[in-house]
């Protein structure tokens, strides 16, 4: 029997509320107010690192997917009560009552929708895999439930499944497709977490109730559906606030009814999936292991109509390009309306990312992180003893100046190779000339082939002596510059301001940095400003104000042994999850 578990229950035991922000371990991070191990191995006891090599080649090899977030939430296109408010988060934000949102599905009457014709916008775009919100956090889901009536042929007009046809479209075009799905979050049915809010409760009374119930009635069976039905290829949780290992368990061991499903980090409970997931950002060094960027082409997840300040094509290129460069995938979120189109500027973006992969796809599906550290004109990426040079910079002279310590063959266009470009070996480098214009004004890729595995200059800052002028215990500054991304350091909560010192071990000539800060929510926004040692007086070298993504910066050569990055964060203690300084090619 259906229900839409919406009654009222009594409270859990109260929670502290902003607990899931406190440092649990220095290995962790906080995703939508929850802790994420992703230091942890991914390989389970029970898989070999061959097997797991052979269920992830296909992902490894696709590097870029489509991300569709949609929802009864579409149908508010942004706006309640004549409040602009958070896209997919509208329920939430706006503290919306649950009945007031179940009528509002009335609006939500996809006549528009064409899976096809979604499909092939992915796949001309150059995506290799989909995947959908089969429920978010509004509790919704985008299929026929046995579960609930709070789904798609009992809540709204339209009636018919929405999974089923993209999942046909999708494998008829080659695509994988996986489903997003929001097991421990739930602002509709009874128990289900709601984001800063102790377990159990929330802002409306027909919500509030046993999260344990919640599991056992809604997360359980709508996950073994979507499992034994539709046959996903991933499997992509999100939230898991509350998610215990005794929790988790439940869910994690329905994956065994889709052999060589692959899944990301964010079920919780210790369960670490394959994939680790940033989220709007990409990292300064990338994370070890299998990653993926998320990512919005706008500002919102779900459709707002009022979100019209989109990335540009060329911007998607270049992130592209930089996630690929250091060994990760790009899910890229598209929010189709509640008729259910993919607005035309979203569809521009995906076009002109497709345009430029059907020339350049060689230098990005199934390549390697590149072997360098940071480059000032542009991005690598590697497939065996070949170097793709990503240039997004054009050099001035004509001359591109490459940190290559080991020797190359040969270099050419990638759209030109019948024409080679002369090569010529200087110290600790080696200058490749090129024509004088760029031949893509985004994004111009040159082939350079090598005689032996690349070999390129370390990091000076890697692993450089850090101190700070305060440090949590559990997150001392030290994590700071490993190089990985998987540690971060932390001031204590009750710091506002701190400063990182790095000593090098010999002077070095800097022309650039870049700064990770920890993946948290909400975001911590931090002002900054970075400084050298020279001739024994402090010099700023660039100082502005974070976006919670971290921030990279380029200035005037400075020669120097000690550098200092300060910190002011307006929610919480200022903290970095990753800095590293560049020097020049």
């Amino acid at each position: 029997m259906k229900t839409a578990n919406t009654a009222p229950r009594p409270a859990a035991a109260l929670l502290a509320a902003f607990a899931a922000f406190a440092i649990i371990s220095p290995a962790l991070r906080a995703q939508d107010g929850v802790t994420v191990d992703t230091s942890a191995p991914a390989i389970t006891a029970a898989e070999s690192p061959a097997a797991r090599d052979a269920r992830l080649a296909w992902w490894r090899e696709a590097k870029f997917g489509l991300f569709i977030h949609w929802g009864t939430y579409s149908a508010y296109a942004g706006s309640y009560g004549g409040t602009r408010t958070y896209g997919e988060w509208i329920m939430h934000s706006a503290k919306i009552p649950v009945a007031d949102y179940r009528a509002h599905a009335e609006n939500f009457n996809p006549v528009s929708y064409d899976p096809v014709a979604w499909v092939r916008a992915a796949k001309a775009a150059g995506m290799r895999y989909i995947v959908i919100t089969a429920k978010h956090h509004e509790g919704f889901a985008l299929y026929p439930s046995d579960a609930t009536d709070w789904d798609i042929a009992d809540a709204t007009p339209y009636k018919k499944d929405l999974l089923a046809p993209l999942v046909a479209a999708a494998r008829a075009e080659g695509l994988k497709i996986g489903f997003y799905y929001s097991q421990a979050q739930d602002w509709v049915h009874v128990g289900g977490a709601k984001s800063r809010y102790p377990e159990g409760d929330g802002w409306d009374p027909a919500h509030k109730g046993d999260f344990d119930r919640y599991l056992r009635e809604i997360a359980v069976p709508q996950t073994r559906e979507l499992l034994t039905r539709y046959q996903p290829d991933i499997f992509w949780w999100d939230t898991p606030s509350y998610m215990t290992k005794e929790r988790a368990a439940p869910l994690a061991n329905l994956l065994k009814l889709r052999p060589g499903i692959l899944t990301n980090n964010r079920l919780g409970g210790g369960f670490n999936g394959d994939t680790h997931t940033p989220e709007q950002f990409v990292p300064v060094t990338g994370y070890p292991g299998d990653w993926e960027t998320c990512m919005t082409i706008g500002r919102n997840w779900g459709y707002n109509a009022l979100d019209t300040n989109l990335k540009s094509s060329a911007d998607l290129i270049r992130k592209l390009i930089d996630i690929t460069s250091k060994g990760g995938n790009f899910l890229l979120n598209v929010s189709p309306t509640a008729e259910g189109l993919i607005p035309a500027g979203q569809l521009d973006r995906l076009a002109g990312v497709g345009a430029w992969l059907s020339q350049n796809g060689e230098a990005i599906y199934g390549t390697q992180a590149g072997p360098f550290n940071a480059l000032s004109w542009g991005r690598a990426t590697r497939r065996g003893e070949r170097l793709y040079l990503h240039v997004t910079e054009w050099p001035a002279d004509g001359k591109l100046r490459v940190p290559l310590l080991s020797g190359a063959t040969s270099a050419h266009l990638l759209q030109n190779p019948g024409a080679k470009l002369a090569l010529n070996a200087e110290a600790s480098r080696l200058v490749i000339d090129v024509p004088a214009t760029a031949p893509d004004p985004v994004a111009t890729v040159i082939v350079l082939d090598l005689a032996a595995p690349p070999v390129v200059p370390p990091l000076v800052s890697r692993g450089a002596a850090v101190t700070a002028t305060a440090e949590d215990p559990a997150a001392p500054a030290t994590f700071a510059n490993e190089g990985t991304g998987a540690r971060r350091w932390r001031a204590p909560a009750d710091v506002k301001t701190a400063s990182l010192e790095f000593t090098l071990p010999a002077p070095a000539t800097i022309t650039g940095f870049g700064a990770d800060e920890p993946d948290v929510w909400p975001r911590m926004k931090q002002t900054y400003t970075l400084a050298a040692e020279v001739d024994g007086t402090w010099r700023e070298l660039s100082s502005g104000k974070t976006d919670g993504h971290g921030v990279t910066g380029r200035f005037a050569p400075v020669t120097a042994t000690r550098f200092r990055m300060t910190l002011t964060c307006e929610k919480g203690a200022p903290g970095l999850a990753e800095f590293q300084l560049y020097q020049p090619e």
